[in-house]
């Protein structure tokens, strides 16, 4: 059995499969019925950067930082190896005077986005994101951490090769009530497909666990949630 696949977002869609001819007919038929333009090997798809090598495929958002930073007047500032500082913890009830909502919520937006190849500034982006209705200054100096963190590494993104082995990992780790606001625990979890990253969460957990090993064993039962699921699709595939 051949098998073709379409990702489509608005206007924008990608074509693959496991042979050649199955995307062709498709764009033969699409272009039947709609005005379409074929860009041909797929290099740049909402912001994310793809580029091939004989070892595989990378995939990076490095334009879309140079133009967040661009955009923020931080192509200058002095780049942070950690996107958060582990001494500073963020609440809703900070002294601090508040700052613009509306450049507040579009700054954190866009790091929501960004986090989709970018592991690494996914819990800090978590964090920031819970304070969208009364940001203060203390909080904008979070997401500028964040962003003199992607000054240091641009192009940080994912890499995705071929091997032979074929199996699924999880890791999963949690903090316990580590946030001030309500004592809720944030899960984290990432999963490798033949040794590739393809998914990963950084979440507060629902209710507040009553200890360590409880938070720990609800972000394991999100993880294993989502490898069944992740299973069934690679067996439908």
């Amino acid at each position: 059995m051949k098998l073709a696949i379409i990702i489509v977002y608005v206007d924008d869609i990608i074509l693959t499969g496991d042979h050649e001819e199955e995307p062709c007919q498709i764009k033969q038929c699409l272009a039947k019925e709609f005005e379409i333009k074929d860009l041909g090997n797929l290099k740049f798809f909402l912001g994310m950067e793809i580029a091939r090598s004989k070892k595989g495929k990378a995939v990076s958002q490095r334009k879309y930082v140079l133009d967040l930073l661009s955009e923020t007047g931080m192509l200058g500032c002095k780049p942070v190896e950690t996107p958060m500082d582990s001494t500073v913890k963020l609440d809703n009830n900070d002294s601090s005077a508040p700052v613009d909502k509306e450049r507040y919520q579009r700054l954190v937006g866009k790091l929501l986005h960004l986090a989709h190849t970018r592991l690494d500034i996914g819990f800090s982006v978590s964090v920031v994101s819970q304070f969208m209705n009364n940001p203060t200054e203390n909080h904008m100096t979070a997401v500028d951490r964040i962003l003199r963190c992607l000054k240091m590494i641009l192009g940080m993104g994912l890499f995705f090769q071929r091997i032979s082995k074929r199996n699924i990992e999880v890791f999963s780790d949690a903090d316990w009530a580590g946030l001030v606001i309500d004592r809720r625990s944030t899960s984290g979890y990432c999963y490798f497909v033949w040794k590739n990253l393809v998914t990963w969460r950084s979440k507060k957990q629902s209710v507040v666990a009553r200890s360590s090993a409880e938070a720990e064993f609800r972000v394991m039962a999100q993880g294993i949630c989502e490898g069944i699921w992740l299973n069934k699709l690679l067996k439908e595939l």
